[in-house]
Formats: structure tokens, sequence, C-alpha cells
């Protein structure tokens, strides 16, 4: 392989790997160096002369000048010296760069600047792929799905250049997921261990909501539109809590757009879950209130602020409502607010047994 031929494949194989043409000349003579010092007897004082512009990529062995030679990897008689570089006059004792071919560097040698390069290759994707992911950490990508496990359901999501796993408990409700979608899915977290980088990548985190309106709200990207809250249970209901840094502007209308064109578009992308909407509030009373609609609430009241407990007491009609279908818009609520609420009827009448009539959500 010429120089140029050597330029123009590390050029394309940085447009196609994102590996900088700089880390791979980098390994280039990471691995000469190793190769040099397994030829030579341990000798790797070697000089590089490398100009990617001009296509130059020159290697030089340094040796010392002497007058007899008792080690040949290491010493150079002056004669042999000047013969080399004949515009030079050497002393005994001065270092004399001699031209160096890769391509005859011995076997074993080359065997081993390959594996270097090799690891380098390696590690230089990992690291752009570990680049790649943390900076999209806590944003939503779109992303295709090239295959799904039909035994897990575990999807396969390519995102740009990498590849990541979509456990099918990272999937929004009973969505059915077919190779060549492209979808929209949340960086939760991104790791790295000894099988390289990967990142945690869902639709089901709270987080992915929150980044579905700062996209279709401009007031919350802006930031006068805050969301303060969300609680979550994929598939079937969201609620979230949100305030407006101004007075003229009303958060909830914001967030629900003209005709619930923006809270609709966030419906249809989660695939029908429910969006419930409330107004934040700094009084507990008041934001335990909104957290527990759509059930009316009559009063709340706290029992013990250390411990974020309260009662919150509603219509007898509507103490089903606000307990929610198996517990969740309680228990929503109690996620959304922090506190653990006592949901109790307003008759305060229970009916034979008091605990199958009431409903205590916990975060």
């Amino acid at each position: 392989m010429t120089n140029k031929e050597l330029f123009e494949a590390l050029r394309m194989f940085e447009k196609e790997k994102d590996i900088p043409m700089d880390y791979m000349l980098q390994q280039i003579e990471k691995a000469i160096v190793i190769a040099c010092k397994n030829y030579y007897g341990g000798n790797e004082n070697v000089v590089f002369n490398i100009v990617p512009e001009k296509n130059i990529f020159d290697v030089k062995l340094v040796k010392t000048v002497v007058d007899e030679v008792l080690d040949p990897d290491f010493e150079i008689t002056r004669e042999d010296a000047e013969k080399i570089n004949k515009r030079k006059i050497y002393s005994i004792g001065d270092e004399a760069q001699i031209p160096l071919d890769p391509k005859k560097l011995g076997r074993i040698a080359v065997s081993a600047a390959r594996n270097v390069i090799r690891q380098g290759i390696r590690a230089g994707e990992k690291g752009q792929t570990l680049i790649e992911f943390q900076s999209k950490l806590g944003e939503i990508v779109t992303a295709q799905v090239e295959r799904i496990d039909p035994k897990s359901g575990i999807a396969t999501i390519k995102i740009g250049k990498a590849e990541a796993m979509l456990p099918k408990s990272e999937q929004v409700g009973c969505e059915e997921l077919k190779e060549g979608d492209h979808i929209k899915v949340y960086i939760a977290d991104v790791k790295d261990n000894e099988r390289g980088p990967h990142a945690i990548i869902s639709r089901t985190h709270p987080g992915f909501v929150k980044r579905m309106f700062e996209q279709q709200v401009p007031e919350i990207f802006d930031g006068i539109v805050e969301i303060k809250s969300i609680s979550r249970e994929a598939g079937s209901r969201t609620k979230m809590a949100v305030s407006s840094n101004n007075p003229d502007v009303d958060a909830i209308g914001a967030c629900i757009g003209a005709k619930g064109a923006r809270v609709n578009s966030i419906v249809e992308e989660l695939g029908g879950e429910k969006i419930d909407i409330i107004e934040y509030s700094d009084e507990p009373e008041k934001y335990i209130s909104a957290a527990l609609s759509p059930a009316s609430v009559c009063k709340v009241e706290i029992v013990d602020e250390e411990t974020k407990s309260c009662k919150a007491t509603v219509p007898d009609g509507q103490l089903s409502l606000a307990i929610g279908n198996k517990g969740q818009n309680a228990r929503l609520a109690a996620r959304l607010t922090g506190w653990r609420i006592d949901i109790r009827p307003e008759s305060g009448f229970y009916g034979e047994d008091e605990e199958d009539e009431t409903e205590t959500a916990e975060e």
C-alpha cells in the first residue's frame, strides 16, 4: 500500500466509522513502535514524520553512531550512517535516523502491530458510540426498528450508527412494533462495561412524556410553562403537574393546545394513553385536590407533614372515581405529589368493613 492509498483508506474509514484520522494515525504509530521493539531487540526509539495533506508517512529508527557495532539493533557505524544520510557528517555518540520500511519487519512483529491497530479501531468505535449516546442522554431520538425477537419481544433499534435494545417492558402498552418501523425512544441512561457502551432506551419512562411536551409546546421549551412533576403508568394513564411563570399564560391551556391539538398528538404517539394535566400549587391541599382529578375533592386534611400523609374527603358518589380502576388514579396522584393519600367518602359511612371502602395511596 502506498502512502496515498493509506491516507485515502483512513479518510474513508473516518467518514464511514466517524473515527478521526488523527486517532487512527496514533494507533498506527503505536503499532509500529511495538513492532520495532519486537523486531529490533527492544529498540523503540522511532521518529515519525506524518503530513496527511501531502500524503507523507515517513518512519525512522534511531541508532547511536559508534566506532564498532556491538549491538546492531541500537548501533550503527559512522560510515554506514553517512551512506544513508550523505548530507550529514556524524560524530561518535550522535544519533542517526535510519529510514524504516514497516513491510520489512518480521512476521510476528507485523502480526502484533495488526492486533494493536484492531484494538485501536474497536476502542475508537466504542468511544464514538459512547459519545453519540451521551450527547443524546435524556433526549428523544427517532430510531429504526431493525429486528424483533419473536419470543421475548425485545426490539433491536438502530440509533444513528449504533444499536440499542428496547425490552418489551419498555414498550408502550400493547403496541406491536414491526421491522422497519421508525419510532421515538427516550435515552434514559448510558452504560459502559466490558461489552462496550450501550444506551438504556425506553418508551415508558416519564421523561419520554416530558420531552414530548417540550417538543410540542413552545411555552415549555421557552421556560414560560414549567413541568413540575410527572407520574405515569405507560400505555394507560399519565398525570402531569404544570405551572406558568407568566400570569397571562394558562399553563394547562398551553399544554392542551387549540382544540386539543398539542396533547392529542402526544396521546396518538403513546397509543391512546390518557393524560391528565393539572395545575401545580405550593399549597399541598390544593395540589393534592387537583391531583385526584377527574374526581372532585371536598377537602384535604394534612395529617403529618414530616411523613407527608394526608386525608382527602370526596363526595360519596365520587369515591370510585377518586380511587380509579384498581387504585390507579389514587396511586398516580400519590406519585405525582409525593404525598401518602388516605381517600375517604364525605358521609364517613364505610359500610360493614371500613377497610374495604377506603383507599390509601402511596408513592
